[in-house]
């Protein structure tokens, strides 16, 4: 008998059934995210199939590569699906933010698509991204990037209001945490909120810890990743690994985010099979795409980098840029991605203690 295990049988019958429903309403629900499964191909039953299988909690189904993906009576099936397999599910789109003038339309139908996906599916949220890294948003300065995507967002509001359905904004490799609090705040905190990713922060040079500092009261769903962070001769590389084989202090993580965020499902989201990319921060070129960053935080993510090294377990590397990927490499990447998804879950239960259903 445990500590634990002690301390209740010693106590009344009716306050220990009080404390253990106190200690099971505390405990965090988890999930998988679809993506990181992306080289099997499976469509989303199998998807649902898999994660009841595991016995989590949710489902996020991200980039889904189902033949009947757009079709909206294929959205009210998943979600009768999710359901009936007792997933929670979340749900959304890419990016939000207009390239030119020409697309400001066209973006704002996509989200209102979006917004008609999530509610079918029954997910309370559609997440978005702004961009797909820093360096490929458009011309000008991130202000007025920050002003269209607010605008963006407001348009879809009366919508997502009668939808019940939050829009989620991934902080991507485009924006720094405070960055996308002033996005969030400029549209509408009401309606708009956070998908906290801790893989991309290390991407815009940031310690994930600063992003929870700033982006967790407003985190509407959080996404786990692991890196590995480390110092380079031009500044920094990073490469993202299984869950708790990089440099972030998970437990310290979540310890605060039990402390800032508000209820919410976390996803396990570890996207590996690529090649270490460098932060060039010590080149002044670089400094171009960031003329408002913050000093103290920048010392934070050296820091972070001081502590790292590179990823010394196998790896097989898929994601580069204008290759597809060789045949004779499919199976040994449908393998890695399933494996580490597979190792990522049990630290994330079995050290992070997070999840609700596996427990029984």
């Amino acid at each position: 008998m445990n500590r634990r295990q002690f301390l209740l049988s010693s106590l009344g019958p009716v306050v220990a059934s009080d404390l253990l429903a106190v200690e099971q309403a505390a405990r965090i629900p988890i999930g998988l995210n679809t993506y990181c499964l992306r080289a099997m191909r499976w469509p989303d039953a199998q998807l649902i199939e898999y994660t009841s299988s595991q016995k989590l909690d949710a489902v996020f189904l991200q980039d889904s590569l189902d033949p009947d993906a757009t079709n909206a009576t294929h959205w009210r099936d998943v979600g009768r699906r999710a359901k009936a397999a007792g997933l929670r599910i979340e749900t959304g789109i890419g990016a939000i933010l207009p390239k030119t003038a020409a697309d400001f339309e066209p973006i704002v139908a996509s989200l209102r698509r979006g917004i008609e996906m999530a509610s079918a599916m029954g997910s309370p949220l559609c997440r978005c991204v702004l961009a797909a890294d820093r360096e490929h948003l458009p011309p000008g300065a991130v202000e007025r990037h920050i002003e269209t995507a607010a605008r963006v967002l407001k348009a879809v509001k009366p919508q997502a209001m009668d939808a019940a359905v939050k829009i989620a904004i991934e902080n991507h490799k485009d924006l720094q945490a405070w960055e996308m609090r002033e996005l969030i705040e400029a549209a509408g905190k009401d309606f708009t909120g956070s998908l906290l990713d801790t893989g991309n922060p290390v991407f815009v040079m940031e310690d994930p810890m600063t992003t929870l500092e700033v982006l967790g009261p407003y985190a509407l769903t959080v996404h786990l990743r692991d890196s590995a962070v480390y110092e380079h001769p031009r500044g920094a590389a990073v490469q993202w690994v299984p869950l708790g084989e990089g440099v972030v202090d998970f437990k310290k993580f979540v310890a605060r985010m039990r402390e800032l965020c508000p209820p919410v499902y976390v996803y396990i989201k570890p996207i590996t099979g690529r090649p270490p990319a460098v932060i060039p921060y010590l080149e002044p070129a670089f400094w171009e795409r960031y003329p408002r960053a913050r000093a103290a935080d920048l010392a934070r993510f050296v820091a972070l980098a001081k502590l790292g090294r590179p990823y010394e377990n196998h790896m097989v590397i898929e994601d580069l840029p204008g290759r597809k990927t060789p045949e004779a490499f499919v199976a040994a990447i449908q393998y890695q991605q399933r494996e580490h998804m597979e190792r990522s879950m049990e630290y994330a239960k079995k050290t992070l203690d997070l999840g609700v259903r596996w427990r029984a």
